[in-house]
């Protein structure tokens, strides 16, 4: 890392607050019209549409429909990546939105809309400001988040690698909405941010049979209920309090009929740590549990433990550049230490696997409601307030121009 040169412009605040306007209006077609997973045309034209007149060098994905977009500055120097992921969930949206979903049961229910929006406004900001930029910009527009690590296929389409010999990326920066925090705060720590994010499906295979006769038969059902209890026995009495794991079941599905004993029962849900020997821990005792309960009864079961993302890990030295960015443009009473690491995955997790950066949280809890007692991400109520996109794009832009200001 460099020596911090000088603190960003403190009126960028002001500059990103007269984008706001049109930052809301992209931020509400893009939430009218979700997409799911890593091909998202209609996301995607919406971004290449708002960025066609910054005269950025602009490609799109292969496999994906990704936006890769760089920003020349005005002299020579390293490269800064900044990433928002554009992709929705498979849910129905139920919070009263003017500008709600119009996909039914689609929706952007964890805010990557106000995040690809907030790129763009930073985009335009640092486009009219690139006189003060020593190297590049690369506006990473990710598709994939939530369902199909897009992240990691932008990877190995190149959007960590310097373009026609120029450097390859060497900092990157991310921002997570949520409504935990107050409205235009931001809140990060060095070391995990977010945890590993892994799945399971168990599937209990028993016999079938007429509903009214369970002793000739083996039931499914209370093997599968027996099971994610013993799940949550097994975490607790397994896993070192000092280093975590969540482990929450999310689906059971089992039969058709409600006279018919059903062939088999399946669970699915998600399992989150950080460290790999926990990581380990966990993997071994839900396939042990699992099988031993089923065995217990008669049954089988069959686990499945697909990996999914690893822990997100800020770089210690690019955490204190984004404090430092910050604290330029905000009251510095608005950044926050985050005493512990969030539970919840992402897969900018990828990136900085490779790249040293960090990921932060803005806080965008709605005006005049308490933070933590309104509905979050992932829920079918959540509502982020726009105001704080605003800091976003504030935020943005300073990382940027502290990263590459001054001479390298």
């Amino acid at each position: 890392m460099r020596t911090i040169i000088e603190p960003p412009d403190p009126g960028l605040l002001q500059e990103a607050r007269k984008l706001l306007p049109d930052v809301v209006s992209l931020r509400r077609q893009i939430h009218r019209e979700p997409e799911v997973g890593l091909h998202l045309p209609r996301t995607q034209r919406a971004v290449l549409e708002a960025i066609g007149d910054l005269g950025l060098t602009v490609t799109v994905g292969r496999s994906l429909s990704s936006v890769v977009a760089v920003l020349e500055g005005a002299r020579p120097g390293r490269t800064l990546l900044l990433r928002a992921d554009m992709d929705a969930l498979p849910q129905q949206e139920n919070n009263g939105l003017p500008f709600a979903s119009g996909s039914p049961g689609v929706m952007h229910a964890c805010g990557h809309d106000t995040h690809t929006a907030m790129l763009v406004g930073a985009a335009r900001l640092l486009a009219a400001r690139r006189r003060r930029l020593a190297g590049r910009v690369v506006f990473m527009f990710q598709p994939g988040e939530e369902l199909g690590g897009g992240a990691s296929r932008m990877i190995e389409e190149g959007v960590l690698s310097g373009p026609d010999g120029t450097p390859p990326v060497a900092g990157a920066f991310a921002l997570h909405v949520n409504t935990r925090h107050e409205l235009g705060t931001v809140h990060l720590r060095a070391g995990t941010q977010y945890a590993a994010a892994d799945m399971l499906r168990i599937t209990v295979r028993g016999r079938t049979g007429h509903a009214a006769a369970p002793h000739r038969l083996l039931d499914p059902v209370p093997v599968a209920c027996e099971i994610v209890q013993a799940l949550q026995s097994m975490i607790t009495r397994t896993v070192n309090v000092v280093d975590p794991a969540v482990l929450t079941i999310t689906t059971l599905t089992a039969g058709q009929a409600f006279n018919v004993i059903p062939e088999t029962a399946e669970l699915t849900g998600t399992y989150r740590t950080f460290s790999e020997s926990t990581r380990r821990t966990v993997r071994e005792g839900i396939a042990r549990v699992a099988h031993g309960v089923a065995a217990a009864h008669g049954a089988t079961a069959e686990v499945e433990l697909p990996e999914g993302y690893p822990p997100a890990r800020n770089d210690p030295d690019f955490t204190a550049l984004v404090r430092h960015a910050v604290s330029g443009v905000l009251d510095p009473s608005a950044v926050h230490e985050q005493p512990d690491p969030n539970m919840g995955g992402e897969d900018f997790a990828y990136v900085l696997q490779r790249v040293p950066g960090a990921i932060a949280s803005l806080g965008a809890c709605p005006a005049g409601r308490t933070p933590g007692t309104v509905p979050d991400n992932h829920s079918d109520r959540v509502i982020h307030d726009e105001e704080a996109m605003a800091a976003g794009v504030a935020v943005h832009c300073a990382v940027a121009e502290t990263f590459l200001g001054g001479d390298a």
